[in-house]
């Protein structure tokens, strides 16, 4: 019975992710068109394509292969999890009564292949992540409360900048290495990367700074403060996350001055940092000849990428079946590697649509920064949707051999609470950037000069008049 499942649910899984995908599209079109007749009718569907995706892949979880019968633990974890996602979304829901419903969507499918895969790999970590989603989805909750009391963001830009820097500077005296990196704290047996709070508050700061026509001064502070951010976590062999942060610096300083020479230079800059840090460091040399030829050393040096590429290309389109595979064989499956996991079981297919799935939610929370009300929201949908959306590419690159591996979560998916918290608490930023009644613009202090918004940079959207 059980093997006649996990033989259907192969077919299944990329049914449940393509028609989610084509109603996301079908909402992106509607939307743009002006024509909400059927929005309702696609957000439906998506949610009812999440259900039936948790449900068919807990049928399969729940046997015990072993005992040869039902794990009760599991059964009890998959019934918490659904209550999880039917209460926490209706609030969202009721609380974001502005926000879009297909980001919403979005992260909740995107968290619960995550939470599958992990039940099927390590059913207390899957415990331990259904708190830290729980534990999310309760603070942005509070958001919208929280910034009708409060005075507008844009007046604590002092305190972004000095708690950015106390925090990105707190593993060079508390820290804890844990796979060669030293960016984490462990406080009482809780670890967490101070440098995944830091991005909360970077894109904070440098909304602050470019809401208003940069001097000289202001691009030299701004700039000096985001290289230092850069310069710790290279130093606290965190390249991933240097990347992330000097990449949406860039692009983001690109989109406020529409100065060429300015990224030009940056990026130039980067290139130069990059031939030093080969030179100077040999975890850095390691990982560009790991990447280059992993077969050489596969049994060491190697091993990551080379059982990750066996795990994606090995069972094809349609993946070996739930539990069928040995995703245990991947060395950090569970936070960097966990998408390779997901290709092997539930099929390449699968992790193409999640590739969509994430493009769904660049495209809208692009939409959203090109229509939001004042300049401030504008540049802070913008900063968000591009580290989201860079972080993604960089550890889909890594894990297919497309750029080196740096070590970076994928968002929603991987294990890892402030992973999990900082990501789902930049959505609920996004959303309230996108729902900012007019009621609260009018009350605030002074209004914005009108910002003609870059973004058209990328081709597809044009702000209304």
């Amino acid at each position: 019975m059980f093997d006649f499942l996990i033989l259907i649910s192969r077919y299944l899984f990329i049914i449940y992710i393509a028609v989610f995908i084509f109603q996301g599209l079908i909402y992106v079109v509607d939307e743009r068109k002006g024509d909400p007749r059927r929005l309702p009718k696609a957000v439906s569907i998506q949610r009812s394509m999440i259900i039936l995706m948790h449900i068919t892949a807990y049928s399969i979880l729940i046997w015990d292969r072993e005992a040869k019968t039902i794990n009760i633990n599991v059964a009890v974890s998959g019934i918490a999890a659904l209550i999880y996602i039917f209460v926490s979304y209706h609030l969202l829901r009721k609380i974001y009564k502005h926000g879009c419903p297909l980001i919403w969507n979005c992260m909740y499918f995107l968290m619960d292949a995550g939470l599958i895969m992990l039940q099927r790999l390590n059913p207390t970590l899957a415990g331990k992540q259904l708190i830290w989603m729980t534990v999310s989805a309760a603070l942005i909750m509070l958001i919208p409360p929280m910034l009708k009391i409060l005075p507008k963001l844009e007046k604590f830009q002092a305190f972004y900048f000095c708690l950015s820097l106390a925090l990105i500077l707190m593993p060079f005296i508390l820290g804890d290495e844990e796979n060669g990196s030293l960016n984490w704290i462990k406080i009482k047996g809780i670890g967490f990367q101070p440098s995944e709070i830091v991005k909360f508050l970077f894109l904070l700061y440098i909304a602050c700074v470019f809401r208003k026509p940069l001097d000289f001064k202001k691009l030299c502070i701004v700039s000096g403060f985001s290289a230092f951010i850069v310069l710790c976590l290279v130093l606290q062999k965190d390249l991933g996350g240097a990347l992330i942060f000097f990449v949406t610096y860039m692009l983001l300083l690109y989109i406020t001055t529409s100065n060429f020479l300015l990224l030009a230079a940056g990026f130039g800059a980067m290139a130069l940092a990059s031939i030093i840090a080969y030179n100077l460091f040999g975890h850095v040399r390691v990982r560009v000849f790991t990447w280059l030829d992993p077969w050489t050393d596969a049994g060491n040096t190697g091993y990551q990428i080379t059982q990750s590429l066996f795990a994606i290309t090995t069972w094809g389109f349609l993946g070996s079946g739930l539990t069928r595979g040995m995703p245990g064989k991947i060395p950090v499956v569970e936070r960097d590697f966990i998408f390779s996991a997901i290709c092997e079981e539930m099929g390449t297919l699968f992790g193409m649509g999640m590739v969509c799935i994430y493009m769904l939610l660049f495209l809208r929370g692009m939409f959203i920064a090109v229509r939001a009300k004042r300049r401030f929201y504008s540049i802070l949908s913008a900063g968000i949707v591009i580290m989201f959306s860079f972080q993604t590419f960089l550890i889909l690159g890594g894990v297919t051999k497309l750029i080196p591996l740096t070590g970076v979560t994928l968002p929603f998916v991987s294990y890892g609470g402030s992973s999990v918290l900082v990501s789902v608490a930049l959505m609920g930023l996004l959303q309230w950037a996108n729902g900012t009644p007019a009621e609260r613009i009018k009350c605030e202090e002074e209004e914005e000069e009108n910002f003609e918004n870059k973004l058209s940079v990328f081709g597809f959207f044009k702000k209304k008049a």
